[in-house]
């Protein structure tokens, strides 16, 4: 996706080895019109398959699924990270480890929101390592719904993600995937 890579040359910044900061306008301040020309996107992609649901987990990845759900007039259901007492105490659980933050963390689904007869898109920001990807596929496998699909807006295609999701024979679709950071410098597969 042109557009976005674009934006990415124009505002990314890397930092370290692995890490690409685009918080200017995913992930921290968001770029609604960019977000908008994502969703579409994501809809062009997925657009030969049946979709009830959009997934994501909190944070970073709710304005991008409620965006894309407009395309899809489907609700977007999100994975709790944090612990609530007005979340149901019936729900579907999974671990994740962060490779941003480094920590390992539960989400939970509430069971009413998600089941059988849902056919689901998971989409997030990043796929690096693919472990939140992971934990999705296996909320939504012990729902007994379908993955259709999952949508990624940046993947970083050094990382094994990638290749972990293609194994699983679902259908993947990065927007932008990136090849490496070779001193500072963004490069694209």
């Amino acid at each position: 996706m042109k557009l976005l890579k674009d934006k990415i040359l124009e505002e990314g910044r890397v930092v370290g080895e692995d890490i690409l900061k685009v918080d200017s306008f995913l992930n921290h301040q968001i770029d609604v019109e960019l977000l908008k020309e994502i969703g579409k996107e994501f809809k062009n992609r997925f657009n030969n398959k049946k979709i009830t649901k959009i997934i994501t987990i909190e944070a970073s990845g709710i304005a991008i699924a409620t965006l894309a759900a407009q395309y899809f007039n489907v609700p977007v259901v999100f994975a709790k990270k944090t612990e609530s007492r007005n979340l149901d105490n019936d729900t579907y659980e999974s671990q994740v480890h962060s490779f941003t933050k480094g920590i390992t963390y539960s989400i939970k689904i509430s069971k009413r929101y998600l089941n059988e007869e849902d056919h689901v898109l998971i989409l997030d920001d990043f796929l690096a390592n693919g472990q939140a990807a992971l934990g999705l596929i296996d909320l939504v496998n012990q729902s007994k719904a379908v993955v259709e699909g999952i949508g990624i807006v940046i993947e970083k295609g050094f990382q094994q993600g990638g290749n972990l999701i293609r194994a699983k024979n679902i259908q993947l679709e990065s927007l932008a995937i990136l090849q490496s950071f070779e001193e500072k410098q963004i490069r694209f597969k």
